[in-house]
């Protein structure tokens, strides 16, 4: 039998990206669903095509983890800069998330006036900008030389940031803005939702800044679905999609991956599931026992799916803001993708949309049959409701389909129902989960780890990753 040098679970960003990088090596990925790419993959239903979450592309510019490890990997993507990043709709008001900072900062004066709004986004675009031309990003536990590295890095930070790094987000928020309206604290907090899957009270100023001043950088569509990344990132390396990884087991050095099809050996394993998700795969109890010790995140996606009859362009992302929280949801905000008219394969019959809102995901499991479809009825009505309020131009009878998915779904297609991990502070950064274990050559990646959920993050992840495998 042979034995590979790194066997992966799961094609997600991280674990397409850490296959990528080591395609010179002996590589499997394992894959349950059908697509590639997780959270990020596109599939087909009704004869469209959908991109499985409203998510962006970050991060592919200089200074980037993620752009270097494209660049490495050869990767071809057919993108399309986005103009306005995002167009958030807020009781009446249009804000543009834009790269321009005073293009900007205009429409924020426009719609929430304050005399520190300079101060506030100037300071939340320089600390982003500082931390992405950070050289030693890294953090990693369970051996001496990742310690050494790690105290290495909390070095460097520190001394770029000082005392901003002890900062609250909450705390910076009023020492600059003072008492905002909840119109404005909502406007922040939904944006932290998709980007952090938290909000201002529970992070701190670093951590706000990196989830805010994300559209000041280049945010790319992706013709052909976000499905056609994790195509490129594996087209060199032998990838097994609709074979799940049913147990691990570990003899001597070698790991022992075992699918219905078949039993697979690897001298590493990687797990790009989830770190709450991961127990189940082994039966050692010291390694069930090490992840069974990271209390979930309960925390999910409604996602709803839908083919419009337009074929006019409109732009590729949208947040709506509502006064009120969603039914069933935990947030009063939802994020919008839309298909580009001139992508041939996404808007093939129509405008395909994702739409996506945070929810719990416990309570999608706890329901009975019947419940959970009348529940599921109440929230997809309520957004698609609010979505046609928020468009003049599109109207009911647009819409040609439409479906949506909970965490249930999630779970049944690609073995997870919550979305990202925990919030990272400096209360919580010892307890988060690095990508090494304390066993040898078994290792994480991806959004419930450092550096956190999103391109940029899991790409960090993935860095510092590759430099453990490396030695």
């Amino acid at each position: 039998m042979k034995t590979y040098d790194l066997a992966i679970v799961g094609s997600g960003m991280g674990g397409s990206m850490i296959a990528s990088l080591n395609k010179q090596k002996d590589v499997i990925v394992f894959e349950k669903d059908t697509n590639l790419g997780g959270c990020a993959s596109t599939f087909k239903r009704f004869g469209n095509y959908y991109n499985s979450g409203a998510t962006t592309l970050v991060g592919y510019e200089e200074y980037h983890p993620l752009k270097k490890i494209f660049d490495k990997a050869n990767v071809n993507l057919d993108l399309k800069k986005s103009d306005i990043a995002i167009r958030v709709l807020q009781n009446g008001k249009t804000i543009d998330r834009v790269k321009d900072f005073e293009k900007f900062l205009s429409q924020i004066d426009k719609a929430y006036p304050n005399k520190n709004n300079r101060v506030f986004w100037q300071t939340i675009k320089q600390l982003d900008e500082k931390f992405w031309k950070l050289k030693n990003v890294y953090y990693s536990k369970y051996s001496l030389s990742s310690y050494v590295k790690t105290i290495k890095s909390v070095s460097e930070i520190f001394l770029t940031f000082k005392f901003d790094l002890f900062k609250t987000a909450s705390g910076f928020i009023k020492d600059t803005l003072g008492d905002i309206s909840k119109e404005y604290q909502d406007f922040i907090d939904s944006q932290l939702l998709i980007t952090l899957q938290t909000t201002s009270k529970d992070i701190s100023l670093l951590s706000l800044a990196l989830g805010l001043a994300y559209p000041f950088h280049d945010v790319f569509y992706v013709n052909g679905g976000m499905g056609s990344i994790f195509d490129e990132l594996l087209k060199d390396i032998e990838t097994h999609n609709k074979e799940e990884v049913k147990t691990i087991t570990k003899q001597n050095d070698v790991y022992y991956l075992k699918t219905r099809k078949a039993e697979y050996r690897a001298k590493n394993v990687i797990l790009n599931s989830t770190i709450y998700d991961s127990s189940k795969l082994f039966e050692n109890e010291k390694i069930k026992s090490y992840y069974n010790k990271f209390l979930f995140n309960d925390q999910s996606a409604f996602v709803i799916h839908m083919t419009i009859n337009k074929k006019e362009d409109l732009l590729h992302h949208y947040q709506i803001i509502l006064e009120n929280e969603i039914p069933n949801a935990i947030s009063n905000s939802y994020f919008v993708s839309l298909s580009s008219s001139e992508d041939r394969k996404m808007s093939e019959n129509g405008i395909n949309i994702t739409i996506s809102t945070h929810t719990k995901a416990r309570f999608w499991s706890n329901l009975n049959k019947d419940e959970y479809k009348r529940q599921k009825f109440i929230t997809e009505e309520f957004i698609i409701n609010s979505f046609l309020e928020n468009f003049d131009n599109i109207t009911k009878e647009d819409i040609q389909i439409s479906f949506s998915g909970t965490a249930k779904t999630f779970n049944r297609f690609i073995n997870r129902n919550n979305c990202g991990g925990k919030a990272i502070t400096l209360k919580t950064l010892l307890q988060v989960p690095s990508c090494r274990t304390p066993f040898e050559g078994l290792y994480n990646v991806g959004d419930t780890i450092f550096a956190g959920q999103g391109w940029p993050g899991v790409a960090l992840g993935v860095n510092i990753l590759k430099e453990e495998l490396d030695g």
